[in-house]
């Protein structure tokens, strides 16, 4: 009987990467493979903390093992700073990656590895592969379209378009400039490209690590996206120009439906970095469908306490129903603090926690408009959930996916990044109670058919998943 492949999956350790990475790996295991998910040591200890150690001590055929990232030790339930936490792994992860796969292929206890799965924005973990004659395939875990936005850094230099000479950019209209020299990418502007191009000197990290992983990961030998071909088409066809070898295998939560067995020995929430609340559930249950607002900012956003108090007055003013998922950290350096006087307001019909499973979350009747920071998975569960987005970008690629939602796709509207609550309060009765969010729950609607049919046995997506098991990891899964 041929050996059990092993397949070792390594996400850059923030919440929005472990997740498709998560759930790409339970898929494996349930054709076959053996898994080796390898956390830094700073997640795995939040996992422990979130989970129990039991689950860390992982199944017989799914282990978990760890790698140091190099930064001070911290207890923080947190993401750590990207930054230095980018610069940190670049710098200090290839030996520790290297020596652990050597562990596993000396190891008779386990399969000899036979692929190594790595998150894009890691090209340390590549050059592992490479040198030990391992097959490696990265997967890119942001948007199709954030990706051609990545791939754009160095052509802005030559162009002389960055470094700005100073902050003016910020506020003179330059970030309004038109581009239309970029191929897979309409109608965007300077400030729809990912918001590490916002720099006045090229030494800045992550300007400089996101371009040069982008451009990494696209060498690699192949690449797996978590998007449909629908959804994505002239991004993953501009990518496809340069690198054929691109499978889109996405919404990889869909996918899922086809292996009930995926959860067999995890906890559902086993990707999760924080406590999940799942009482807000049952709460949902109490109101009529497309009626609830669900505010989620995703796992890195933060805002400072000005911006935090104009969204919670501006959802309180509106007198409708919301469910919000405030992470302990959101507030910039400090604890959260809301008046007696907006609890009073919201009492009954507002429901504030720390963390969720969201795409239940999202799938509950009840709910009918999402106030998101437009990170990608959120994007994708909004989408493939049928709901509306109001977006409030953040950082990274989020501000061109959020161009995305609101102009190619149709079905989000932008806030804008100074937050006034009437704005809010305006903006989240249009989408609930007017004509506006009638027409943009239609579309909605519309793509998560289409998500559906990708992913549906015979789908783009459906197949790409099953070329890719063959094709590159040269298993015959039945």
């Amino acid at each position: 009987m041929a050996p059990k492949p092993h397949a070792v999956c390594v996400p850059f350790p923030a919440q929005g990467h472990v997740n498709p990475a998560m759930q790409l790996a339970k898929l494996l295991r349930c054709i076959g493979f053996h898994i080796t998910f390898v956390n830094t040591e700073f997640n795995h200890n939040r996992f422990v903390r979130s989970h129990g150690a039991e689950f860390v001590k992982g199944l017989p055929d799914f282990q978990f093992e760890t790698i140091p990232d190099g930064l001070p030790p911290s207890n923080l339930d947190a993401t750590q700073d990207v930054p230095p936490l980018c610069d940190a792994v670049r710098k200090n992860c290839y030996g520790p990656f290297k020596e652990l796969v050597m562990k596993l292929n000396s190891s008779p206890e386990v399969p000899s590895v036979s692929v190594i799965i790595a998150d894009g924005t890691f090209g340390f973990a590549g050059r592992v592969a490479r040198e030990l004659g391992i097959p490696e395939v990265q997967l890119w875990t942001a948007s199709a379209c954030g990706f051609v936005g990545y791939l754009q850094f160095d052509e802005l230099v030559k162009r002389g378009i960055i470094p700005f000479k100073d902050e003016k950019f910020l506020s003179d209209g330059t970030l309004d400039k038109s581009l239309n020299w970029i191929s897979g990418m309409k109608d965007i502007r300077l400030k729809d490209l990912p918001s590490f191009i916002r720099v006045t000197t090229l030494d800045d990290i992550m300007f400089d690590f996101l371009g040069s992983e982008a451009r990494n990961c696209l060498k690699s030998t192949s690449i797996i996206i978590n998007t449909f071909e629908e959804l994505d088409r002239e991004a993953v066809e501009a990518l496809r120009a340069k690198n054929p070898n691109i499978y889109t295998i996405g919404p990889l939560h869909l996918l899922g439906r086809h292996f009930p067995e995926k959860e067999e020995g995890f906890k559902l929430s086993g990707s999760s970095l924080w406590k999940i609340d799942t009482k807000c559930l049952a709460w949902l249950d109490q109101w009529e469908p497309n009626s609830v607002i669900y505010v989620n900012y995703g796992s890195i956003t933060v805002m400072s306490e000005h911006h935090l108090k104009e969204f919670a007055w501006g959802l309180a003013n509106s007198k409708l129903p919301f469910l919000w998922i405030m992470r302990p950290d959101v507030v910039m350096g400090e604890a959260i603090t809301l008046p007696e006087e907006f609890f009073d307001e919201i009492k009954d019909r507002g429901y504030i926690t720390s963390w969720c499973i969201q795409d239940q979350v999202l799938t509950h009747p009840s709910i009918g408009l999402f106030l998101t920071h437009c990170g990608w998975n959120s994007s994708l569960e909004g989408i493939t959930a049928g709901v509306p987005m109001i977006c409030w970008p953040f950082f990274a690629e989020q501000q061109t996916n959020c161009r995305y939602v609101c102009t190619t796709w149709g079905i989000g509207m932008e806030i804008n990044h100074d937050v006034k609550r009437e704005e809010i309060t305006n903006l989240v009765k249009e989408m609930i109670e007017g004509d506006k969010g009638k027409e943009m729950k239609q579309k909605c609607l519309e793509w998560k058919k289409k998500a559906k049919i990708a992913t549906d046995v015979g789908g783009s997506s459906y197949n790409n998943f099953y070329k890719l098991i063959k094709e590159v990891f040269h298993h015959n899964a039945i």
